[in-house]
């Protein structure tokens, strides 16, 4: 308990008086760190801090590294947290403990109540956030608003993808269209080179060909187990996969999620997801994946990005109970006791004359955010009348001329919520076509064209600039074990859709989201009979966790990972 004597000593409670002391001492909580201990992490909601004894490190995220500055230490009599609390913002910074720490919390109402009933105290804190806000003033000057440079073609497949993945990793990055901003291409670039070129940090050159592979290992992130053998491997980084990683990890089991582009899957790509629980006012799919991977991260799970998995073969662990042998693409194998495909599903494709010779020329499955810069003034056409061509609609309709939405039915009510058809309707520049089908595409080097059908109705050829395909997903599971139990149409059953299968042992019954090979279970899209929502994802990959812990648990002298 922090008594009114410890307050005296600090140099910001010396103006005082006793009985505002006491009262304060009172309400304020007495926080001890160890060293390596946070106190706050950036991004969560802060207190106001007096330290009374320690000292404290500060760390942020920019551009996607964490940087540690340790010329701004803190230390006994130091305060700090006025600056969020202020500015109604959360947290600019991560604390630390260095050293064992002794710190007094007080809460927002506290801190206000401070600064209104003394002048000298306000007059401190104003001060100290002057010369906070002075440093944050010189540091956004000095930070470079970028990490990677890429200079390519928009049409080029290689150039597309480096910029998606970069993205949906939250990487800032500066794209040069080579064709458009010959200009702005630095001089020590090769004038004769083909593809792109990508430069991280201003200072590597990212070998050629530059892949999303090679980019990710050259900004440093993880393309490879540290470990031989898990708990559970997860299979996928989208909403059921992560929660998955979050829930497994926080629970103490050893995880490796395993994500073959970058975290978020389909759902990352969403330009606003405005019917997701805890979120009035809406969020990004790119943002709902950053907090995700944050949050795994903190809680120790280890996240492999850019590698497939190839084959997953059942086998005998060490300990003698079951498990399965996980083989990544480059012949990488790791061991775990459980596995949790997440996987998600793939765009279906589009049967149309050209889609394929197009692709990623102005054909392009999904709608990712970073193709808002190659729509500017231009035509769009979107197929699909659910709710990510809805989102995608309203994001394109800021940047693109006129944004048109071809769907084969009667119209969107009855696959797009409400709240969307709404407001596409408020959107002048948006057009609804139903009854409507695409039969070809066409161009030389690039989409020029599309050529649509409609209900009774001669076919007509229109300028197109841009088409983006979402209509629905298939599942891709042929690579799975050729003994996992699937629909007719690729999705993994489990459950009581596998307890009668002669494949299924009948010693017990199958745990809800398990397939018919014991302690391989199945969350999110990819699953039979899931509902395809990013909040039944996260339920059922938090749900798969709890049955990987009764599965474990069926057989309990078998010890956990270490």
């Amino acid at each position: 308990m922090i008594t009114a004597e410890e307050l005296r000593q600090v140099q910001i409670f010396e103006c005082l008086e006793e009985p505002e002391r006491q009262r304060l001492a009172q309400k304020a909580a007495d926080v001890r760190l160890s060293p390596g201990d946070w106190l706050i992490r950036e991004g969560e909601t802060s207190s106001f801090y007096v330290i009374l004894e320690g000292r404290l490190g500060l760390s942020k995220d920019i551009l996607g590294r964490v940087q540690e500055f340790t010329q701004y230490e803190y230390k006994g009599g130091d305060f700090f947290g006025e600056v969020p609390i202020l500015l109604g913002t959360p947290s600019l910074v991560s604390l630390k403990a260095i050293t064992d720490c002794r710190i007094a919390r007080f809460d927002r109402q506290q801190f206000q109540a401070l600064i209104r009933d003394s002048e000298k105290c306000s007059a401190m804190i104003m001060q100290k956030m002057n010369e906070r806000l002075g440093r944050v003033q010189q540091f956004a000057a000095e930070t470079p608003p970028s990490r990677v440079l890429i200079v390519g073609s928009q049409y080029d497949l290689d150039c597309r993808d480096i910029r998606t993945f970069l993205s949906m990793n939250r990487i800032p990055y500066e794209w040069l269209d080579r064709d458009n901003e010959f200009d702005r291409i630095p001089t020590c670039m090769p004038a004769n080179l083909q593809g792109p070129a990508v430069v991280v940090d201003r200072a590597f050159w990212v070998p050629q060909p530059p892949t999303v592979r090679k980019v990710a290992e050259a900004l440093g992130l993880r393309t490879m187990p540290t470990k031989q053998h898990y708990d559970v491997v997860v299979i996928g980084g989208g909403p059921a996969g992560l929660a998955a990683a979050v829930y497994g990890a926080s629970e103490g089991l050893c995880v490796l999620l395993v994500e073959r582009n970058a975290a978020g899957g389909q759902a990352g790509t969403s330009s606003r997801i405005e019917n997701y629980l805890g979120f009035p006012n809406g969020i990004s799919g790119d943002e709902l994946t950053e907090r995700a991977v944050r949050q795994a991260g903190q809680f120790g799970a280890e996240m492999v990005l850019t590698r497939e998995v190839g084959n997953i073969e059942s086998m005998s662990m060490p300990d003698g109970g079951p498990g399965y042998c996980v083989e990544l693409d480059g012949g990488d194998r790791v061991t775990s006791k459980t596995v949790i495909l997440a996987t998600g599903v793939d765009w279906r494709r589009l049967e149309a004359n050209g889609v394929d010779r197009l692709i990623g020329r102005g054909v392009l499955y999904g709608a990712a955010r970073t193709e808002s810069p190659t729509v500017i003034g231009k035509d769009v056409f979107i197929v699909g009348g659910g709710n990510s061509a809805g989102q995608a609609a309203m994001f394109f309709s800021s940047y693109a001329r006129s944004v048109t939405i071809v769907v084969r039915g009667a119209g969107l009510e009855l696959s797009m919520s409400q709240y969307l058809i709404g407001q596409i309707a408020g959107k002048r520049n948006i057009t609804i076509e139903p009854f409507t089908q695409v039969v070809s595409v066409n161009g030389e080097d690039h989409l020029e064209s599309i050529c649509t059908t409609t209900s009774g109705e001669a076919p007509r050829t229109r300028k197109a600039d841009a088409l983006f395909v979402l209509i629905g997903a298939d599942a891709s599971t042929d690579w799975l074990p050729a003994t996992l139990q699937r629909d007719e149409r690729g999705y993994v059953c489990t459950g009581r859709d596998v307890s009668d299968l002669p494949s299924w042992d009948g010693k017990r019954t199958p745990f809800l989201l398990e397939t018919n090979l014991p302690g391989f279970f199945c969350a999110g899209d990819v699953r039979h009979d899931s509902i395809k929502r990013v909040s039944s994802g996260v339920g059922e990959g938090s749900m798969a966790i709890a049955f990987v812990h009764q599965y474990l648990a069926l057989d309990s002298p078998r010890l956990r990972a270490n």
